[in-house]
């Protein structure tokens, strides 16, 4: 099979603003890593194909209590504007979000994540804060189901449907992986997002555990969806 890939190079001005994005974003992790707490940013992020309007989502694969990273955010002088309790659909993990504006933020599950689950990162393509410090950019897929692969000028892109496998090898993820994010992308494009299954705000004087069992409560399908890990 020939695959076509297409060159990117990136101007000058890109390569700032990925510059001053990830410098960004390593400075929100800092606080997580001295606190031996893993963290990953990923997407374009990681892949480096990012834009002005490019978002800093900070995720935290396996967190401590939520209340022990609020109180290191806190230590660290950073503030939230809001923090919320997001469950996609009935069958995912249920989240926890910190955000600190309309472009930064922190996530973490409050479940056990499945394994198709804990690779999505790895289908974007993420990295830690020690990559960030490298400049290490890595492969990942985007949301318009191109394999993005870094370069020394840019990044090289190519379709994704039709070489499946090929994906799955380069990014080191079951190939059931890629082919069920194709699925649920493709899907989306064509109905568009259909909200969420939970969306629930915090209060001031809310915590995420005590919001988090209140939804277990009254939540049949959360409960299955803890029950069925």
């Amino acid at each position: 099979m020939r695959i076509v890939a297409s060159e990117v190079v990136y101007s000058e001005r890109q390569w700032e603003i990925l510059g001053e994005q990830r410098a960004r974003a390593a400075s929100i992790m800092r606080p997580l890593h001295d606190s031996h707490i893993h963290c990953t940013v990923y997407g374009s992020m990681a892949r480096g194909d990012t834009s002005e309007s490019s978002d800093i989502d900070v995720f935290i694969p396996t967190p401590p209590s939520p209340t022990m990273i609020e109180a290191i955010l806190e230590s660290s002088g950073i503030r939230y504007q809001e923090r919320q309790i997001i469950q996609a659909t009935p069958s995912y993990a249920a989240k926890g979000y910190i955000i600190i504006d309309d472009m930064h933020g922190y996530s973490f599950p409050l479940v056990d994540m499945r394994p198709n689950e804990a690779e999505f990162t790895r289908f974007a393509g993420q990295v830690s804060l020690t990559d960030l410090e490298n400049k290490l950019r890595v492969p990942g897929i985007n949301k318009e189901l191109r394999l993005i692969e870094p370069t020394n000028v840019g990044h090289n892109e190519t379709a994704v449907q039709g070489i499946e496998g090929i994906v799955a090898r380069k990014l080191g993820v079951d190939i059931r992986i890629v082919n069920e994010r194709v699925r649920a992308l493709k899907r989306r494009e064509k109905v568009g997002r259909t909200g969420v299954f939970i969306k629930r705000d915090l209060s001031p004087d809310e915590t995420f555990s005590s919001v988090f069992q209140e939804l277990v409560r009254s939540k049949p399908a959360l409960r299955r969806r803890i029950r069925n890990r």
